[in-house]
């Protein structure tokens, strides 16, 4: 299968995994980030009635972003669809992240419309348990155990 081809239906896979948990409503509408290369889409989606609510993008004439493709603008763009949000009455949005890892300027995003007062995500970062970390022995004390002297080199 061609590459590209196998990059979209994966795409299309995680986009279904995730909001089939996902529904928008008046109260609780659903938070949809797209991101192009080049620029960053925010909505507020009420799913009951298929209406976006509120919207932003780096791309709008009051976005005033340099580049729309990186984290500042994602922050700019949270910040003011959280401030949108608040004129329309909405305190609470289900985040829905699409295909996207969260992460970069999808985490920027949820980060900045939280901090705003649009509540979509926590804001603790808790990092992930590894397998290394969850398997390592504890670090040893230092008086506990002594070093071994080197072996001296013969000379050649």
């Amino acid at each position: 299968m061609d590459i590209q081809k196998l990059k979209v239906k994966r795409a299309t896979r995680r986009k279904h995994r995730v909001r089939k948990a996902i529904h928008g409503t008046a109260a609780r509408p659903r938070l949809s980030v797209f991101r192009s290369h080049h620029h960053t889409y925010v909505q507020l989606i009420d799913d009951e009635r298929a209406v976006t609510l509120a919207a932003a993008s780096t791309s709008d004439k009051g976005a005033k972003v340099e580049k729309g493709g990186n984290i500042p603008a994602a922050i700019a763009i949270g910040k003011r669809l959280a401030e949108k949000a608040k004129a329309a009455g909405i305190t609470e949005a289900a985040f829905d992240r699409g295909p996207y890892r969260f992460h970069g300027r999808v985490k920027a995003i949820a980060r900045a419309a939280t901090e705003a007062g649009l509540k979509c995500t926590g804001l603790e970062d808790t990092p992930k348990k590894t397998k290394a970390a969850a398997g390592a022995k504890p670090a040893k004390k230092e008086g506990s155990a002594e070093k071994k002297p080197k072996k001296e080199k013969l000379p050649a």
